[in-house]
């Protein structure tokens, strides 16, 4: 949310836009990095939806909410796609969707946030916290991050996959998402 004011009589009044994810041709982006055999993998997710609340005068009160199509995963080749929806891997058939949602947005800096939450992967949910720069692009606000996780601790990668000698344990989900004036 931004704050926008209007001098009516003798004093200011505020009134709030709410600021939500763009439907736009380009709301941003989801990608990761994995390695395999130490070479880095990258791969994005064609799907998602984030519902984004955010005043700068008030971070606490802001609200962040998450949807990924885990199905939209794509590596650049078909083959490894279709792997990795596989119950081995992403199991997508069971577990279409994976989630993030904010429990608390904490300023570290003007343009530094922690924002902490739960997120759903494979059915399995973490507590986690992820460091988010917000910068301003016209009227938009982008918020850019990385946040680490562990595969195994998912149950991505399972059977003899969970060996990390050839696919490592640690992936890096990073995101650019563009939220706007609603």
């Amino acid at each position: 949310m931004r704050i926008i004011r209007w001098a009516v009589v003798p004093f200011m009044l505020a009134a709030m836009a709410a600021w939500a994810q763009t439907p736009a041709a380009n709301p941003g982006a989801i990608s990761f990095v994995a390695k395999q055999m130490n070479v880095p993998v990258k791969g994005q997710f064609k799907q998602f939806s984030a519902r984004i609340q955010f005043d700068p005068a008030r971070p606490a009160a802001g609200k962040a909410a998450v949807e990924i199509d885990v199905a939209s995963l794509d590596l650049g080749d078909e083959e490894f796609n279709y792997e990795m929806n596989t119950k081995t891997w992403l199991d997508t058939r069971a577990y279409p969707k994976a989630t993030f949602v904010s429990s608390a947005i904490k300023p570290i800096a003007p343009d530094r946030l922690e924002v902490s939450g739960k997120l759903t992967i494979k059915g399995k949910t973490l507590e986690v916290t992820v460091p988010v720069t917000l910068k301003t692009d016209g009227r938009a606000r982008v918020l850019e991050g990385t946040l680490p996780i562990r595969r195994t601790t998912f149950n991505i990668g399972e059977d003899e996959w969970r060996d990390t000698s050839v696919v490592a344990d640690e992936v890096q989900i990073r995101f650019r998402l563009i939220a706007a004036p609603q």
